[in-house]
């Protein structure tokens, strides 16, 4: 657990194209979704495009940018600690606000019939049924911590530009889909119910706490750091990663209420309306 493997900003002079690319990607992500939201209410004023979603776009591009900008990314090249704060903002709480934004559905809104039918199409494709299945996206956003932190690959990515920002996608996209497993409002192949969901979750949770408790007590992990930087990133991932999870619960919480209330309207019987001159 001890020495620090060679990091990739200090082999390369080019720190500013480090911070340029993430700064520009970010910047087209939220920029390309306020354009969207306001094509949308422009067709159609009735129904118009939620501010709420566009805020939690907005707010989940933001811890985005803090994870993959200065202070946290250099801060992340030369301490564990800073690593896995970068994981947490880029893995689990930035891809909460993008997909609780509805970024499907909005592009559905702007896309011409034809083309809309397509992308409905290709959600409901065998490809991406499988890949939304929950365990599918379990084992991809926390069965890969145990590869990353048990076995060598941690130390190769933070001494590998290419393999840094790979994992820099892995982490968001990975988190992006447990989020739209979960907790999404777009539309899915086959949502598996609530109570499955609350499962999965909490399989999530568990593994979390098993993983981060491992690294804590230095118990088969593979990470070239100081003990103290080691424990203190296991602890950010304790309690960070169930500040996330939390977080996600209360989404699927809040996303299943409406559900309830529409089909308890839908088994309550209408009251004929009253007629005139009678009671």
């Amino acid at each position: 657990m001890t020495g620090h493997p060679a990091h990739h900003h200090q082999e390369t002079s080019g720190l500013p194209l480090e911070i340029l690319l993430p700064a520009v990607f970010v910047l087209l992500l939220a920029g390309g979704y306020v354009l969207l939201a306001g094509r949308a209410r422009r067709r159609n004023a009735r129904a118009g495009w939620s501010r709420w979603r566009t805020g939690w776009f907005l707010a989940g591009c933001a811890l985005l940018a803090a994870g993959l900008l200065p202070p946290i990314a250099p801060w992340a090249h030369g301490d564990f600690r800073g690593h896995m704060l970068q994981h947490l903002l880029t893995g689990m709480y930035a891809p909460l606000g993008l997909v609780l934004a509805a970024p499907v559905t909005l592009l559905m809104r702007n896309l011409p019939a034809e083309q809309g039918r397509r992308l409905t199409g290709l959600v409901r494709s065998r490809p991406v049924h499988a890949l939304a299945n929950p365990v599918t996206s379990l084992l991809l956003s926390v069965g890969t911590l145990g590869l990353l932190y048990f076995t060598p690959l941690y130390n190769a990515t933070s001494a590998t530009t290419g393999l840094h920002w790979l994992l820099h996608v892995h982490f968001l996209l990975a988190g992006c889909l447990f989020a739209y497993v979960i907790a999404g409002p777009d539309p899915a192949p086959a949502r598996p119910s609530v109570p499955v969901r609350l499962v999965v979750l909490g399989v999530a949770i568990a593994a979390h706490a098993v993983i981060s408790q491992l690294m804590y007590g230095g118990f088969g992990i593979n990470i070239h750091a100081p003990i103290d930087q080691v424990q203190g990133g296991a602890q950010i991932m304790y309690y960070g990663g169930d500040i996330a999870e939390l977080l996600l619960a209360v989404a699927l919480v809040a996303t299943w209420r409406p559900q309830l209330a529409s089909r308890r309207a839908l088994r309550t019987p209408r009251r004929p309306e009253a007629r005139p001159g009678v009671p």
